[in-house]
């Protein structure tokens, strides 16, 4: 709740400081405001620590918030009826719009004092009446905690499902190794069933033989040392049974660690603190917790998720005690849905089986299942799991909680990609500004954390070790949901979004929801999501520039407009009336043009065009000063080759951008952008041999520089870039494609470069030189001769793929050279008669991949006797391609898995995505 408030006062400030002279007398009064949110603020923040309000706490913050709420709009507004007539000649502003900025100058002046005396009336009404927490009139999330924790450790054998290797493995690191001590942590999000496994093993005989004394303690989040160290005394004393101090009470910090040494020396114990052959049991949804050793021994579990058939066990136990925890044949779809929805996570399967449990009819059952979201606000049979889970958010810092309920505006199970993420949170303005460092770079900070917290999960790492994409556990985002639809912050349409009751909407829709939303004019974002379908006969629609601008009306200060993947061919007229706009997504859509209004969109941020039809950009565009980030092009019909788009003339006025991409070459471009130092990614195409030394003199002045994409004009064009003398220090991945005549010897000064693709590069020798940080290497038919050699160089690469190199014969890579590779991709090179020499002492390869290569390679590794059998049977997942499909194999247990998985096509496709890097501009 904080945060609307703050993001108002930011607003206020950057108001204040920019268009002073257009408020005039109104400036004082958004001071006033100002000073006033920023006296709750404290008190907010408090309210968000605290958990459960009281019910007129709950009153006052929904009416602070929506204070916020209405002087965001009417600054929002205000500007808006300002600024949409900015562009138009002097003498027509002077004339008509002056008059009408007076009239809008009298009515922000009106309503600003109205909200001025509201504001006033709230903050003198908390202190007025108070709002003092009734102490012990509810349970809070921590009480839930408590009270799930210590019911774990009285659950019978009969109850539990699952673990079973875990718990094999924590009795292990309890039971064996050196008399040290030892911090054993378990890490899983909230409700994965960390305290349940724990209390397994603590219950267990083997384990209480094994120490002389334990203690389970409850940890709340607002926990002191002092009550820590007087609890592990009390459990300490009563399990011996000796007498507990009387002055336990009233014992100092010191006193306290005095009296635990002096009981624990010489003893085995578990749980805490010091000495001999001691074991410390920590369950954390934080990463960092787990991952600090505290100067002893460690062990770090992360827990999985339920296997599907354990889910259903689990489940039928809670739901169906009456049916001999069997479920009944009517329910079992029904009862499969709501166990694929727990996602394996055990506290959810075991809350919605009890909730199961009170339905008995088919029809119940489905009711339930379409108003889980209110069940999980509203039904007290669901309170421990939305506890539990809230946890973490609760404990998240305020500026984080808006980022996170942002990502429940994607549909389930969506794959949420970083960089596409970031630039939404920077365009609502969720992102602080810190000295020293991009906006971009504070949002990556901000995705790590959530994904730390067990909040959201990794679904994909890149080269950087930064999460590339992540997703949301189905049972946070229906509560994720429940918490911003309590906030008016963001809502998934359905049939009880009101007008005017959100800020933010997603859209999964059919063709019958979308002809009938109506808008609403408090949006700031809206996104639209797939499949597009007509009712009747579920074929694909065809979205008119008509029904987009309907579906549009009223949002007049939007800040985000994502329709990516939309059926749309004609650019909706209406987009160019949403100055407030920051980020337009219109990646993959069929529009072919853009109109020359775009240009008056001069607060737009991001331009996301990529793999639309859109050929050449109108002269207008270069209007848009305060882009960051455009990204324009096309993918060939065949997918092997990227189209660029070509730019106007003007390009070096866009002072603020910092990616571009991808650009056609000719002359004016490659002059203009010598003089765009500040670009931190440059994707261009369309470069003819003659431009090679003009596109190097331009590289050259681009300091800042991390990801550089040339392509050639034609596939076997040929990209003479020796001209480059000295590359931008900081490039980290470079695509070339095109024939290089020799290898660059600028390539060895490439010391941060861990990407390097090369397509159609036609290579006559192996001299790559070292490229020490290199973590993915990539050769399209890059290399034209018989033996590729691989000798001191790439010594971190992890991932290795080598496409279409037709007269290669044979690969070596020397003994120490990739002793990190992890993956081996090796795709149409029919030549090749044999693994690659050296495989068998690349121990941390876990897949390789052949396909389209010669049938007697493969008979290599097929057959038992196999010559090269021995050579990769370390490696626990091979892939190669038959005429059937896709057949993977695991020589290490020799058992064999036939299926038809995917086709070369795709997966061509697939790696000419990775290639061009789509996800990162």
């Amino acid at each position: 709740m904080a945060v609307v408030p703050d993001a108002v006062i930011t607003k206020i400030i950057s108001v204040l400081e920019t268009e002073a002279a257009l408020l005039g007398g109104v400036a004082d009064d958004l001071q006033d405001i100002k000073r006033e949110l920023e006296s709750m603020r404290p008190f907010l923040e408090d309210c968000d620590r605290r958990g459960p309000l009281t019910e007129g706490e709950k009153s006052w913050v929904a009416e602070v918030r929506d204070l916020a709420y209405d002087v965001e709009d009417i600054i929002d507004e205000y500007m808006y009826s300002v600024n949409r007539r900015r562009g138009r000649k002097k003498i027509i502003r002077d004339a008509i719009a002056l008059p009408k900025d007076l009239w809008a100058r009298r009515d922000i002046a009106t309503r600003i004092q109205k909200i001025k005396r509201r504001i006033k009336d709230a903050s003198e009404r908390r202190l007025r009446y108070g709002t003092e927490r009734v102490e012990g009139s509810r349970s809070s999330p921590t009480d839930h905690r408590v009270l799930l924790g210590e019911a774990a450790l009285f659950l019978k054998d009969d109850d539990l499902v699952g673990f079973k290797d875990e718990h094999q493995m924590l009795l292990r690191w309890l039971t064996t190794g050196e008399l040290q001590r030892t911090t054993i942590s378990v890490v899983g999000m909230g409700g994965s069933g960390k305290t349940t496994l724990i209390a397994k093993a603590y219950n267990c005989e083997i384990v209480k033989q094994h120490f002389e004394c334990s203690a389970w303690i409850t940890v709340s989040q607002t926990y002191s040392i002092e009550d820590l160290f007087k609890s592990f005394i009390q459990q300490f004393y009563k399990a011996g049974n000796e007498a507990i101090p009387l002055d336990l009470a009233t014992m100092s910090y010191r006193n306290l660690v005095e009296m635990l040494v002096n009981y624990l020396e010489r003893k085995r114990y578990m749980v805490v603190l010091d000495d001999h052959g001691c074991r410390v049991i920590i369950t954390t949804r934080m990463e960092d917790v787990a991952a600090k050793s505290f100067e002893v021994g460690s062990n770090i579990h992360h827990i999985k998720a339920m296997e599907e058939s354990e889910a259903r066990t689990l489940f039928c136990m809670k739901a169906f005690p009456w049916n001999a925890r069997s479920c009944p044949p009517e329910l079992e779809p029904l009862a499969k849905d709501v166990v694929e929805k727990c996602q394996g996570l055990p506290l959810a399967v075991v809350s919605l089986g009890g909730l199961f449990s009170t339905k008995h009819s088919e029809l119940e059952w489905r009711t339930t299942i379409n108003s889980l979201n209110w069940e999980l606000s509203n039904n007290n049979m669901l309170q421990p799991i939305k506890s539990i889970l809230l946890l973490s958010y609760n404990d998240l810092p305020y500026r984080l909680k808006h980022c996170f309920l942002y990502c429940c505006l994607f549909p389930e199970d969506y794959k949420i990609e970083r960089e596409r993420l970031a630039r939404l949170w920077m365009a609502e303005g969720f992102i602080e500004n810190v000295r020293g460092l991009t906006q971009e770079e504070i949002a990556d900070r901000y995705l790590v954390e959530l994904i730390r917290r067990s909040l959201l999960q990794l679904v994909q790492v890149d080269m950087y070790g930064l999460p590339r994409a992540c997703k949301m556990h189905d049972m946070l985002r229906e509560l994720a949901l429940t918490k911003s639809e309590e906030e008016k912050f963001c809502a998934s349409y359905d049939e009880r979004v009101g007008e005017g009751a959100i800020r933010r909407l997603s859209m999964q829709a059919s063709w019958a929801e979308i002809k009938l939303w109506e808008g609403t004019t408090q949006l700031r974002s809206f996104l639209l999501f797939g499949p597009f379908f007509s009712d009747s006969s579920r074929a694909e629609i065809i979205l008119s520039e008509g029904m987009i601008n309907k579906l549009l009306s009223g949002f007049k200060l939007l800040r985000v407009l994502d329709l990516g993947g939309a059926p749309i061919e004609t650019f909706p007229d209406h987009i160019v009336t949403l100055f407030n706009l920051r980020c337009l997504n219109l990646e993959r859509t069929r529009i072919k043009k853009l109109p020359e209004s775009i240009g008056r969109l001069y607060n737009l941020e991001t331009l996301n065009l990529r793999w639309s039809q859109v050929e050449a950009l109108p002269n207008e565009i270069v209007n848009l000063k305060n882009l960051q980030y455009i990204v324009s092009g096309q993918l060939r019909r065949d997918m092997k080759f990227v189209i660029g788009t070509q730019f106007p003339p003007k390009l070096n006025t866009f002072k603020n951008l910092q990616g571009l991409g991808y650009v056609e070459a000719n002359s004016t471009v490659l002059e203009e952008i010598r003089s765009m130092s500040q670009l931190v990614i440059l994707y261009i195409t369309n470069i003819e041999g003659s431009q090679g030394e003009d596109l190097c003199f331009a590289i050259q002045n681009m300091p800042l520089l991390r990801r550089l994409f040339v392509a050639a004009a034609k596939e076997d064009g040929i990209l003479c870039l020796d001209a480059l003398k000295s590359p931008p220090p900081l490039l980290e991945e470079l695509v070339l494609s095109g024939k290089l005549e020799n290898n660059p010897q600028w390539f060895q000064s490439l010391h941060n470069l861990r990407y390097l693709s090369l397509s159609g590069s036609g290579f006559t020798n192996d001299k790559f030189g070292a490229l020490p940080n290199v973590r993915r290497l990539e050769l399209f038919h890059a290399y034209e001769e018989l033996h590729l050699e691989f000798t001191n160089c790439f010594h971190n690469l992890e991932e290795l793929i080598i496409h279409e190199c037709h007269t290669l014969q044979s690969i070596r890579i020397d003994t120490g050279v990739m002793l990190g590779l992890k993956e081996l991709n090796i795709q149409s090179c029919g030549m090749l008669k044999e693994v690659p020499s050296g495989i068998k002492y690349l121990s941390r390869l876990q897949k390789l991949y052949l396909f389209a290569v010669s049938e007697d390679l493969i008979k290599r590794i097929e057959e038992p006797s196999g010559v090269d059998r021995p050579n990769v049977q370390h490696i626990p997942s091979i892939f190669y391609e038959t005429s059937s499909g896709l057949v993977k194999i695991n020589l290490s247990s020799f058992v064999d898995t036939t299926g038809i998985l995917l086709n070369s096509h795709i997966l061509f496709f697939f790696n000419l995505i990775s290639c061009c890097n789509e996800d990162n501009i």
